[in-house]
């Protein structure tokens, strides 16, 4: 099979030419303009004056003197400082809105609204507007006014009453799954409503939650209760339904096997050398090996724990079973199938430096953007994008002055 991308548009050409007003901070949002303007949209990132997006402030560590979370999540912006509770910042972004094809905000149901920035005020002027809210508990409902944070939602939703070990204290996902998450479902309902505005003229008005992205990410927990009326538990690196399928230790670290069959389970145990096993009535079914797992986890730990684990994964590779090492970030970084997937990518922050990021999750014709611009300083598109929007140099000095942009 050739290895040549295909012909036809190159990932940065798919959203090229439409404008997406950014009014979002943290994560979720600011991933979800990220990954349109990955794919080519030009991105105006609305923050405060003065201290901007709450992430540029997230440090320790840091890159040089930036964040290195705000450099995660805004390349290929342009920043704009307004205040948004200003009734002169609240027309600057009016206006700004009118030559958008898509507006995204974060903030808490309603107060766009309160501000005029809300979608039926903006659509007056502008009928082809795509629209996001993403919030943290949803639109409506009696709590849709609080604030939420990623591990907030993991405990509200019960992601964290199954993770971590059972018998132990609950633990969040390190991972901000529900924050990114819910920018990657903006982004799809984004694309959705411009497929939409294709087929009618007419924008739509798209809304998320970190509420909805954690109950999405229940869904086999919360299938599992229904099935059977008990409430899930924590099992580790384990999973309710399937044995062997977790974590082992081997003679110098770890290795995770994944038998998601009978016949898997047969080649882990042809690997590991404990045929016995194999044949053992107690194990002869996935729905026995679940029953039995503290016996067959122990059958196979005292076996792994006589080989590296590197000899381990071999052994399994071979056998066909499906493995992995326990990875740090720093050997997932360098492993020669990560360095192959082209997905962490240099971003120049500043001359001479060589700052990663991780690009895309996907390719489109063979081919991943790979050349990005880095994310804004503080306001360094202000007077270009207010000049754009018909302000002359006069109305934007004054504007500065009285500290509604910056």
């Amino acid at each position: 099979m050739s290895t040549e991308p295909a012909a036809g548009v190159a990932m940065e050409q798919v959203l090229k030419g439409l404008r997406v007003l950014d009014l979002t901070q943290n994560v979720a949002g600011p991933y979800c303009t990220q990954i349109l303007g990955d794919m080519g949209a030009e991105i105006i990132k609305v923050e405060r004056p003065g201290s901007g997006d709450d992430t540029r402030a997230w440090m320790p560590p840091a890159w040089g003197e930036q964040s290195p979370v705000y450099l995660a999540f805004n390349r290929n912006k342009k920043s704009i400082c307004i205040d948004l509770d200003a009734p002169e910042g609240q027309e600057a972004v009016a206006r700004l809105a009118r030559s958008a094809d898509i507006v995204v905000h974060s903030m808490k149901p309603g107060s766009a609204e309160s501000r005029g920035l809300g979608f039926e005020s903006l659509r007056q002027d502008n009928r082809k507007l795509v629209y996001c809210a993403i919030s943290a508990f949803g639109q409506s409902g009696p709590m849709s006014g609080l604030p939420g944070y990623d591990p907030l939602m993991q405990a509200f939703t019960g992601v964290m009453s199954v993770t971590g070990n059972d018998g132990e204290a609950p633990v969040r996902v390190s991972v901000s799954l529900i924050d990114m998450g819910s920018g990657m479902w903006a982004a799809m309902g984004i694309l959705a409503a411009l497929r939409e505005l294709e087929r009618t003229g007419e924008g739509s008005c798209v809304n998320t939650s970190l509420l909805e992205t954690g109950i999405a990410w229940m869904s086999v927990f919360i299938a599992n209760f229904r099935a059977s009326g008990t409430l899930p538990r924590k099992l580790g690196s384990a999973m309710t339904m399937l044995a062997p399928y977790e974590l082992f230790a081997a003679a110098d670290g770890w290795v995770f096997i994944a038998a998601g069959n009978d016949r898997l389970f047969t080649q882990v145990c042809k690997a590991l050398g404990i045929d016995h096993a194999a044949s053992d009535p107690k194990f002869a079914k996935n729905a026995d090996r679940v029953k039995h797992r503290v016996e067959l986890h122990r059958i196979i730990e005292d076996a792994m724990v006589q080989m590296p684990a590197a000899e381990a994964v071999r052994r399994l590779r071979a056998c066909g079973a499906p493995c992995s090492i326990l990875n740090d970030v720093g050997q997932m970084l360098t492993d020669e199938q990560v360095v192959s997937a082209g997905i962490v990518q240099p971003l120049q922050v500043s001359e001479g430096d060589d700052h990663r990021v991780v690009g895309i999750p996907f390719t489109l014709n063979g081919r991943r953007k790979t050349e990005h611009v880095a994310p804004p300083t503080l306001g360094a598109h202000t007077h270009a994008l207010l000049a754009e929007a018909g302000y002359d140099d006069a109305a934007i000095r004054r504007m500065i002055e009285h500290r509604f942009v910056g």
